[in-house]
Order: structure tokens, then C-alpha cells, then sequence
């Protein structure tokens, strides 16, 4: 037993990023009072300090943006603005563009727009030209095993010496 407690300690001071932990350091009793839960509170666990690879891209819906405008509209003390732009965490860049959008009229316009290229559009004939070269390649593989049966009809009427045209005498 007294070996297997050593090797446990021998694996865990060796894994990389662990501290070094001796045998004198390291507690026995696995519900001492300072294990988590033993004070009936769990320690906060704290945030991942990871960014993602990719950062997220923030899309906002028609109805919010509208809520929003008509918000910094009735904001009438100083700093109201800013108060409602630090609580939603938006920009005042977001404002301008928003209300620029739909004094144009375009309500679509404040709907998200997916970024990227446009998809090439597509054309009528393409599901009619899939159809087509499949049947044709269809018919091409019934062809070539059709040419298989003649040729080695050929092949046995050879090995007989039959001639086709004799078929009715013999």
C-alpha cells in the first residue's frame, strides 16, 4: 500500500505544471476540513482565462436595435446615452449606423446581414443537367455490359465454329 501512495506521489509531482508536492506536505485524510464542500460552500470557480480561437461575431434582431433607438430617444438628462450604451454594451458607432438604416426606411437593413460572399446564383437548367448525366452514365455501363455479352457470344460461337448464319442447319 505503502508503495502504491508512492507512486501516486511520484506520478503527480511529475506531471507537468503540477507544484512539487512531498510526502510531509501532502495531506492524508481526504476529508480534512479544508477539502472543498467540507464548509458546506463551494469555492467560486473562477472564469477561464481561455479566448476563444474565434471570437463571435455580436448579431443584433430589427426589434432590438429599434428598442434601443427609441431608448437613446427619450434619454433626456446628460449622460443617459452613455448610461444606456455602457448597460447594453454597445457603441455610439452602433447609434449612428442604426439610425442611419432606418431613416433610409430600410428595415431590412437593420435586420443582420450574413457576411461572405454571395452565393453564385443558381441556374434552372443544373438540376435538369444532374438528371441527364446520370442517366447517362446509366446507359453508358448498360452498354458496355451489353458489348461483354456480344463479344463472348462471339467468343463461344468461335469455339464451336458455328456460323451464325448456318444456325437453323446442322
Amino acid at each position: 500500500m505503502a508503495k502504491d501512495k508512492d507512486m501516486t506521489l511520484q506520478a503527480v509531482s511529475l506531471a507537468p505544471g503540477a507544484p512539487e508536492v512531498s510526502e510531509d506536505e501532502r495531506s492524508e485524510d481526504e476529508g480534512a476540513a479544508g477539502a472543498p464542500g467540507a464548509s458546506g460552500r463551494a469555492a467560486p470557480t473562477p472564469p477561464d482565462p481561455e479566448v476563444p480561437a474565434k471570437p463571435r461575431r455580436r448579431r443584433f434582431s430589427a426589434q432590438y436595435k429599434l428598442r434601443i433607438l427609441e431608448e437613446a430617444e427619450a434619454c433626456t438628462e446628460v449622460g443617459g446615452i452613455g448610461r444606456l450604451l455602457r448597460r447594453e454594451g454597445l457603441y455610439s458607432s452602433h447609434l449612428t449606423e442604426w439610425r442611419r438604416s432606418r431613416r433610409e426606411g430600410t428595415l431590412s437593413a437593420l435586420a443582420p446581414r450574413k457576411r461572405g460572399r454571395k452565393p453564385a446564383p443558381r441556374n434552372p437548367l443544373d438540376a435538369q443537367l444532374a438528371r441527364l448525366t446520370r442517366e447517362k452514365a446509366a446507359l453508358a455501363e448498360e452498354l458496355r455490359k451489353a458489348r461483354i455479352i456480344i463479344d463472348i457470344q462471339k467468343k463461344v460461337a468461335a469455339l464451336l465454329d458455328m456460323n451464325p448464319d448456318d444456325e437453323g442447319t446442322s
